[in-house]
């Protein structure tokens, strides 16, 4: 990973083929974290790990990569350009021109609410509650998106984010109790 942070000083620095390279790096990070998010989607999902890594290459800026500040600001970028494909496809899907329709979907338990959507409705609501969170704590809901809507283990978005593990464990505790409680009071409307 280390390798990863030298080229994207390079990209900051004006390296013209650091882009290039940058890609065969993460391309096989982003396919593993993809092919683990979509692991756990509903059944008959028809969005491939493949197509879900070079849609948000492609909006990360493909082959001109903007300046990214580090490691961290690289991989909460591409978890927020995941989150935002999964968000429009669960929206698409939910239309009557394409099918959709919505249907009430009880929880089971707050953990297994966060970690694994059931359907397009489970999955909008847990992101108009993460954007609530966001304008109450961006560093939580930063966290959360990283976990949910890229895969990482806390760890790892500990390391991305640039926090201690007790802290991220802190707050991904605190972050799926807020979630799970704005997500019942939002189904009781």
């Amino acid at each position: 990973m280390e390798e990863i942070t030298v080229i994207l000083n390079d990209i900051e620095q004006g390296d013209a083929q650091a882009a290039e390279r940058l890609l065969p790096l993460v391309y096989g990070e982003l396919r593993k974290l993809a092919a683990a998010k979509m692991a756990r989607e509903t059944a008959g999902q028809t969005l491939q790990p493949t197509a879900l890594v070079h849609e948000a290459w492609l909006r990360l800026g493909g082959e001109a990569q903007p300046d990214w500040k580090n490691r961290a600001h690289f991989f909460a970028s591409a978890a927020e350009a995941m989150r935002r494909i999964l968000i429009e496809r669960a929206r698409r899907n939910l239309t009557q021109r394409h099918g959709g329709g919505y249907q009430r979907v009880e929880f089971n338990d707050a953990l297994q609410a966060i970690a694994t959507p059931g359907s397009d409705d489970e999955l909008l609501a847990v992101n108009d509650a993460l954007d609530r969170l966001a304008s109450i704590d961006e560093r939580k809901a930063e966290l959360v998106k990283l976990r949910y809507f890229v895969g990482l283990t806390i760890e790892q978005a500990a390391t991305a984010l640039g926090i201690a593990v007790p802290t991220a464990k802190r707050d991904w505790t605190y972050a799926r109790a807020w979630l799970f409680k704005a997500i019942k009071q939002s189904r009781q409307l």
